[in-house]
C-alpha cells in the first residue's frame, strides 16, 4: 500500500479520492485548512488517515504537513495538488488583491508544497505528483480567465517537472476534470465585488449551476485517479468526465484551425524564407 498526501480533501474530489483509498487500505495525510471536517474520516480509519492542517497561503503549515507525513508514515509516495478555488469575473473586473489570493492558493502554494515533498522522493527514486488542474486550462470560458490562468500556469510548470524529474524515477500526472458534483460552483467559488454592466450579458449572469446538474460524479473520478495513478505507464494527462472530452477535443482542433489557417505567416518569419 502507498502514502498519500492530498491538499483540500475536507469535500469534493479530495474528499472522493481520500475515501477511495482508504477503503483500500492506502495510508492518506488528508489536508484542508480546517481539520474538524476529517474527523470522520481519522475515527473511520485510525490507523490509516493522518488529519493535518495546511493552509496554501501559509509556507509554515505547507513545510509543517509535510514533514508531519514523513514522520508519521516515512515517506509520501504521492502527492496530490486538489485544493483551490474558482473566482470569476471579466478581466476588466478582476481585483489585484483577489487575483494575488487566486494564484497563491492554485499555484504558488502547490509549487511550494511540491518542493517540499521532491527531497524524500528523488531519495528513494520513486514518486508521483498529481497536479488537479481543469479543462478550463484550455477550453476557456467569458468570466473564467483568472481562475483558467491558474490552471495554464499548474499545466506549464508540470510539463517542465516531469521532464526534470522523469529521469530520477518519479512521474508527475496533471488530470483536467470537466463539471463535477462538487462545491466547486458554490462555497469553493469566489466573484469579483467590481461589476460592469456591460459583461452582464456575455457572462450569462443569471445565476450559477445548482448542484447535481453537473456530469461529473466525484467518486468515479476517484477511482480513476487511482487506476490511473497505478497504470505501468501513467498517463501525463488524465482528462476526467464526457464533457471534459469533448471541451479538449473542441478546443484543440480550434487552435489547429487558426494555427493551420495562418501558416502563410507562420513560415515567412523565418530569417532564411
Amino acid at each position: 500500500m502507498s502514502v498519500w498526501l492530498i491538499t483540500g480533501a475536507s469535500s469534493g474530489l479530495g474528499r472522493a479520492l481520500a475515501e477511495h483509498l482508504l477503503e483500500r487500505g492506502h495510508q492518506v495525510v488528508t489536508t484542508a485548512r480546517d481539520i474538524s471536517a476529517l474527523d470522520d474520516l481519522q475515527h473511520a480509519f485510525p490507523d490509516t488517515a493522518l488529519p493535518v492542517t495546511l493552509d496554501l497561503t501559509d509556507q509554515a503549515t505547507i513545510a509543517a504537513a509535510v514533514q508531519t507525513a514523513r514522520t508519521h508514515f516515512g515517506r509520501i509516495d504521492v502527492l496530490v495538488n486538489n485544493a483551490g478555488y474558482g473566482y470569476t469575473a471579466a478581466v476588466e473586473e478582476g481585483e489585484a488583491a483577489d487575483v494575488a489570493r487566486l494564484f497563491e492558493t492554485n499555484f504558488f502554494g502547490p509549487v511550494e508544497l511540491i518542493k517540499a515533498a521532491l527531497p524524500d522522493m528523488r531519495a528513494h527514486g520513486a514518486g508521483m505528483i498529481v497536479n488537479v488542474s481543469s479543462i478550463g486550462a484550455r477550453a476557456t470560458i467569458p468570466g473564467g480567465g483568472y481562475y483558467s490562468a491558474t490552471k495554464a500556469a499548474i499545466e506549464g510548470l508540470s510539463g517542465a517537472l516531469r521532464k526534470e524529474v522523469e529521469p530520477l524515477g518519479l512521474r508527475v500526472m496533471v488530470v483536467e476534470p470537466g463539471s463535477f458534483r462538487t462545491d466547486f460552483r458554490g462555497r469553493s467559488a469566489d466573484r469579483s465585488e467590481l461589476r460592469i454592466n456591460a459583461y452582464d450579458e456575455i457572462l450569462g449572469r443569471t445565476g450559477s449551476a445548482q448542484l447535481g446538474t453537473q456530469r461529473g460524479d466525484p467518486a468515479k473520478a476517484a477511482a480513476a485517479i487511482l487506476a490511473a495513478v497505478e497504470h505501468p505507464e501513467p498517463p501525463s494527462l488524465l482528462v476526467l468526465g464526457t464533457d471534459g472530452l469533448a471541451g479538449f477535443h473542441a478546443a484543440a482542433a480550434a487552435d489547429a484551425a487558426d494555427v493551420d489557417r495562418f501558416t502563410h505567416l507562420t513560415r515567412s518569419t523565418d530569417a532564411n524564407s
